[in-house]
């Protein structure tokens, strides 16, 4: 607990030990004199910058004295967001979450500030500080409860895509709480939205989600891009955007649909997506973005054409799919993963391909995500692949080598807390050591 002692006390008596007069503190501050002599005489408020600097030259802890400066300067008269404003952003800064919730609940005895708030929480957010947002978001929420709001809605999704993590269980009911409220949002932000919960529910292998929310997504996205191009928003200057170039949503859902029937092994309709995906001709956008994301999506949907046709059993396709990942660093972890499935699935050899890439496949427990997919995608991608490695070396009967990559796959499905992949691994641990007893007894 720090001392109850009034702060411009503490600092006239450290001035005092110290031997420092007006002058001298001011130039040590680089704050003016009559600024201090005002504050020090209780005409002029302190502010939290000030605060700062004084904390700094009397060699105390950033922050000591916020708890006290809340008691003597923010709760004892009507809030003043001007005052407010500065010391919640510094608390945010510092992470001393404990002030921004005194902050907040201050203010929100009186609910016009939730709007300057959720301005707030969304400026931390942007800045990264996302537990200071997430404390700010849940505030504004919860006074808007009762209420249908877009302002509801929005602080719902900032506070699913914070709650994103890679404890699976907890993105699952992150993605069920925030759904029902997507349909609330301004048409152009369920854009992004429904792409966030549909890579969410992907990761947790949903596919029947998945189907749903791409067809949702393919559905509004057409219509959004088709009322862009009219001629009357077409003249419209000040349109509000979205994160990627509108023809992303369409595009990105349509590889959604494809990928669900791939996954459920209806290799001929995924083909049929494919082809039809791959022609963007429609794309009317010329400039630089949107043709870096065309690009993309035109390498993406030819390596679900090599694929989908590897998975169903053209062979002939893996030489082709390889050199399309191999110039490609971020599609490894999804291609490494999916040639060491269709290696098992046609019992391939691929050890020449494992030893290409040796160094890549060690380095995967650190790779982050990418553009497209977010890390807790990856982390999947991640924990499929080290299973696969597990079949396929257990196959062969290298059980020295499955047992390394059953550890590595133990480890990182606990970490990410993947159930499911959890039960498998003990099973496969069970067996491995009963091979392992039998061999040595032999």
């Amino acid at each position: 607990m720090h001392s109850p002692t009034p702060i411009l006390k503490q600092l006239d008596l450290f001035m005092k030990q110290n031997h420092i007069n007006l002058t001298t503190l001011a130039r040590l501050t680089e704050v003016n004199a009559g600024t201090l002599s005002a504050i020090l005489n209780k005409n002029k408020v302190l502010t939290v910058d000030q605060l700062d600097r004084l904390t700094s030259i009397m060699r105390l802890p950033e922050g000591y004295f916020y708890e006290q400066y809340i008691q003597e300067y923010l709760s004892q008269s009507l809030p003043h967001w001007r005052r407010f404003r500065p010391f919640l952003y510094r608390c945010a800064e510092l992470d001393k979450l404990e002030y921004v919730t005194r902050v907040i609940n201050l203010l929100m005895e009186d609910l016009m500030y939730a709007p300057l708030l959720f301005d707030a929480a969304e400026e931390l957010f942007h800045k990264n500080k996302r537990a200071a947002a997430a404390l700010i978001f849940e505030s504004v929420a919860n006074s808007e409860k009762h209420q249908h709001s877009e302002r509801l809605a929005f602080c719902q999704y900032r506070l699913f895509l914070i709650r994103l993590g890679t404890d699976q269980e907890k993105n699952y009911q992150a993605a069920l709480h925030f759904e029902p409220y997507i349909e609330r949002l301004d048409e152009l932000d369920q854009l992004d939205a429904l792409k966030e919960l549909l890579n969410a529910y992907r990761s947790l292998r949903r596919w029947d989600k998945v189907y749903d929310i791409s067809k949702k997504l393919n559905e509004l996205a057409k219509i959004q891009y088709s009322l862009a191009h009219s001629p009357k928003r077409e003249k419209q200057k000040f349109r509000k955007k979205t994160a990627r170039p509108l023809f992303f949503y369409v595009a990105f859902s349509n590889l959604q649909i494809g990928s669900v029937h791939y996954e459920q092994e209806e290799y001929e309709a995924a083909l049929q997506i494919a082809y039809r995906a791959a022609d963007l001709s429609w794309v009317r956008e010329t400039d630089e973005e949107a043709l870096y994301w065309k690009s993309l999506f035109e390498e993406w949907t030819q390596a679900n054409i090599y694929l989908t046709r590897l998975m169903a059993g053209d062979l002939e396709m893996l030489p082709e799919y390889v050199n399309f990942i191999a110039s490609r660093e971020k599609e490894l972890p999804t291609g490494l993963c999916n040639i060491m499935i269709a290696a098992n699935r046609h019992n391939i050899n691929v050890d020449h391909l494992l030893d290409k890439f040796k160094a890549e496949i060690s380095g995967l427990l650190e790779q982050e995500g990418n553009d497209l997919y977010s890390q807790h995608y990856t982390d999947n991608q991640v924990v499929g692949l080290l299973c696969e490695l597990t079949d396929y070396y257990l196959s062969k009967g290298e059980y020295d080598i499955a047992f390394h990559y059953l550890s590595q796959w133990m480890n990182k499905s606990e970490e990410i807390k993947d159930d499911r992949s959890i039960v498998h691994y003990k099973r496969l641990y069970e067996h491995l050591r009963k091979l392992a007893e039998a061999k040595t007894k032999i």
